[in-house]
């Protein structure tokens, strides 16, 4: 099949399209993009199990690791204030990991947005496609209008004001007949009136769920940022009650990042399956869902030479039929004018509704032309299947170094704060503080003995 303008299946649709697929049972499935069977749902939903998969063995590590520090350390010796040896290893191997979090962040920002762009490119065609088609079904009505209107008024007051002359008024029956004809000719032409699927809906629909899909990744962005952030702030102010709330956020962080991931990997397996052959199955389901005929679709999805206009033949009739008027016209100015003076006025009339309905006709031979429908479907594809699928790969870059950061900072952080010095609730107080309890109990002597 023909590519649209400007797209061609890049090397990460290439690579991820080659990737197995399995059902749950483990059997095979064909990489083609069918969503809508029970196997390649499965295949997809084992990369979200996957994901799971691998959230359990990182809780479990980190589980046993935890444990295993907490019954195997030696005891401390009681009342040292000094450093332990190996904290500052500990401590920097958490800066670290901390540090490629909050560069894994960045890299989610971007992805987020790249997404966002390819959605905003796709609801972008989809519109102006819409813009199209409305444009088309604006046209031919309009038109249709205009005609039964000439029928109905001038037409009519001609063959009255003609009907001395026989022959003229079979003339003027005669260019009723090639108006009703063209006017015919331009109904079929409006191919999309009636059908259930709208693209400005689907543009309306696609761009609520990705206003909501990018408001939630921010936020979860965010989240992941001001955890790094404020797990640096307690290493280093050795604050321990802002350590232990900084592992609880990372372990939710951690949660979050793993389920993530498997969003991620699922979409990007899906969209790049999509995107190594999109035309077949777009094809497919805009024929189950508008009724269209496939010579229409054809037409406009593959825009080749090998692929004929479907409105070719009405078109070629419209202008016969326009021409024939425009010279039974000029006969009937001819000859009845010099008899029948009141004739000019709807002749003159007709011929001005003649000259709109021919300029709607070259316009509606341009807009029926497949490169512009077939401009928007290429660059659909293009948002989708090179901004938003390498932004959905960013974004899982993103998850799968938050997801090793968090973890190793999960480990890391209990040790790191055994290392704190013990905290003296006085040694920083100042002497000449009331609130001081050594300044409060000298104050209370210095009254007794007064």
């Amino acid at each position: 099949m023909g590519e649209p303008p400007g797209y061609r299946p890049s090397a990460w649709v290439y690579l991820l399209h080659q990737l197995p697929h399995t059902d749950f049972q483990l059997r095979p499935v064909p990489s083609s993009f069918a969503p809508q069977e029970q196997e390649y749902q499965q295949a997809l939903l084992l990369v979200v199990a996957l994901a799971g998969l691998g959230l359990g063995l990182s809780l479990i590590f980190i589980a046993v690791y935890l444990i295993r520090f907490c019954c195997c350390r030696p005891p401390e010796p009681p009342r040292t204030k000094s450093p332990q040896p190996g904290g500052g290893c500990v401590t920097w191997s958490c800066v670290t990991a901390l540090l490629i979090g909050c560069a894994g962040i960045g890299i989610g920002f971007y992805g987020n947005s790249e997404t966002s762009d390819g959605v905003a490119q796709l609801s972008s065609a989809l519109l102006h496609a819409n813009h199209t088609l409305s444009a088309v079904d604006h046209l031919v009505f309009e038109t249709v209008e205009r005609l039964g209107e000439a029928v109905r008024t001038e037409l009519t007051t001609l063959e009255e004001v003609l009907t001395p002359r026989t022959e003229l008024v079979a003339a003027a029956r005669g260019a009723r007949r090639q108006v009703e004809a063209v006017a015919h000719q331009f109904l079929g032409l409006a191919f999309w009136q009636g059908v259930p699927l709208s693209p400005l809906q689907v543009a309306e629909d696609v761009s609520f769920v990705e206003e909501y899909r990018w408001l939630a990744y921010v936020l979860f962005l965010l989240l992941e940022l001001l955890v790094c952030l404020f797990t640096l702030l307690g290493l280093a102010k050795q604050s321990k009650w802002l350590v232990i709330v900084m592992t609880v956020m990372s372990l939710v962080a951690l949660v979050l990042s793993w389920g993530s991931m498997g969003l991620e990997a699922a979409a990007a397996m899906g969209l790049s399956d999509f995107c190594s052959n999109p035309d077949a199955y777009v094809l497919n389901l805009t024929q189950e869902e508008t009724g269209l005929s496939s010579d229409i679709l054809n037409y406009y999805f593959l825009c080749n030479q090998a692929v004929s206009n479907p409105f070719q033949q009405r078109l070629t009739l419209s202008q016969r039929a326009l021409a024939n008027i425009h010279s039974q016209l000029q006969g009937l100015e001819r000859e009845a004018v010099p008899q029948f003076p009141s004739a000019q006025r709807p002749l003159l009339s007709l011929e001005e509704t003649l000259n709109v309905t021919e300029g709607n006709f070259h316009h509606l031979v341009a807009l029926l032309h497949c490169r512009g429908l077939h401009k928007d479907y290429g660059a659909a594809l293009r948002g989708l299947c090179e901004d938003a699928l390498e932004g959905l790969l960013c974004l899982l870059l993103f998850s799968l170094l938050s997801a090793g950061a968090l973890a190793t900072a999960l480990c890391s952080l209990p040790r790191a704060w055994t290392f704190f010095p013990p905290s003296d609730d006085y040694d920083d107080t100042d002497d000449d503080d009331p609130f001081n309890p050594q300044e409060s109990k000298r104050f209370v002597q210095w009254q007794s003995s007064i």
